[in-house]
């Protein structure tokens, strides 16, 4: 079979070398990759640097090999173009449609998906010609991921950081298997919880769970890859940030429910796949709680913690904000969804079973998700983002 065909347009900024990271990932994983530097990137990277890394020569001017045509043949005969970093002057160029390099050219004569992986300093981001032009370019189909925030160039830090390159080859892979041009959450801004929430008992224990929020980070990355504008908000998680996220952290349930309260205000779509305690301390200890030699320690008091999903579902932020829980069980699997899912008022009730060497922690998972208009879809075993692809088409499917 033929290699995924993959342009790669660098534009001039100084992560212009991160994208010779993406540039490995992407051949290591057996894509043909073709490397588009702009005159401006070429003063970071050299033209032999992504000769070398990709196996393909590479093209920086429209009056190269003339004869093949490249400003035309590049772009008709990609299965995807990716540009990062994608600097705000090319933002601009793509968005009003100026064809002034090859690059240019390229993204004008593709009729695949494109994804544009921002980084510039954050006031270059937030000014209101590059929002207007990163706007114009999602109306039009294109995949414009959120910056990362960190440290920028010299002592500035804030958001404007190119996303890690792992992470944005993750968002090409998934955009590259689903191979729609049009991303059917474009436009729209999803909440998704993740992780495991921690309830302090004394400065150094708490009460948790096992959830590693892999599953979580699962649906983030790929409602970014379908074009949604995504919060996630990570309950204790170790895992890196997906590309095209903003990722707010918490840790205990209620500060979660502050978070997704918060963020579901202008959210079209509400996904709770943290695992959130039910139960928290009654008190606090200030100080370490100490053994004491022949005495049994005082029986630990708990209080509920807030019923986040029941309190969404029944109070929504906007019409037709669609809520989707999970249900992971021990027992009676699909009865206690059931149960659960008429319980909390959701739209879609994703239900599986978990224990001590099961779902948590693992790349794969099995489920069913439930309605609450009487429907049954069973996902089964296999990658979390397979699961993660099936919530996303049946929210699709119900914000129309």
């Amino acid at each position: 079979m033929d290699k995924p065909r993959v342009v790669l347009g660098v534009s001039g900024g100084i992560a212009a070398y991160k994208a010779c990271e993406l540039l490995r990932r992407l051949t290591e994983s057996g894509h043909d990759v073709r490397v588009v530097p702009t005159a401006s990137a070429l003063r970071f990277v050299g033209a032999a640097t992504w000769a070398a890394l990709s196996g393909n020569p590479v093209s920086t001017e429209v009056w190269d090999e003339v004869h093949e045509v490249p400003h035309v043949r590049i772009g008709q005969q990609a299965d995807l173009v990716v540009v990062a970093p994608a600097t705000a002057d090319t933002l601009a160029r793509a968005a009003h449609g100026l064809a002034d390099d090859l690059l240019t050219n390229t993204l004008l004569t593709a009729r695949c998906p494109v994804v544009f992986a921002p980084a510039m300093h954050t006031e270059m981001w937030e000014h209101p010609a590059t929002r207007e032009n990163v706007a114009t370019l999602r109306r039009r189909g294109a995949v414009v991921l959120e910056p990362a925030v960190g440290r920028l160039t010299g002592a500035d830090t804030g958001k404007g950081r190119l996303p890690e390159p792992a992470e944005i080859f993750e968002v090409c892979r998934r955009v590259l298997a689903r191979g729609v041009r049009e991303p059917d959450l474009a436009g729209r801004h999803v909440v998704v919880s993740a992780g495991g929430t921690r309830e302090p008992l004394d400065p150094v224990r708490f009460l948790g769970n096992r959830s590693s929020g892999k599953q979580g980070y699962a649906l983030a990355r790929t409602a970014v890859a379908r074009g949604a504008r995504v919060t996630l908000i990570a309950a204790n998680t170790a895992l890196p940030d997906p590309a095209g996220a903003d990722v707010v952290r918490v840790e205990t349930a209620l500060q979660l429910r502050e978070a997704v309260l918060k963020a579901a205000a202008d959210a079209d779509a509400v996904v709770m796949a943290a695992a959130v305690a039910d139960f928290r301390p009654a008190s606090y200890a200030t100080g370490k709680i100490k053994k004491k030699d022949d005495q049994e320690p005082e029986p630990l008091a708990l209080v509920r913690n807030p019923d986040i999903l029941a309190e969404m579902s029944a109070d929504r932020a906007r019409p037709g904000q669609v809520i989707v829980g999970f249900a992971a069980e021990t027992d009676d699997v699909l009865a206690n969804g059931r149960r659960k899912l008429a319980r909390k008022g959701c739209d879609l009730l994703v239900v599986n079973e978990v224990g001590e060497h099961r779902t948590f922690g693992a790349e794969e998972n099995e489920a069913v998700v439930l309605a609450a208009d009487g429907g049954e879809t069973p996902v089964p075993h296999g990658p979390k983002e397979a699961l993660a692809e099936t919530v996303w088409d049946l929210v699709a499917a119900r914000l129309g």
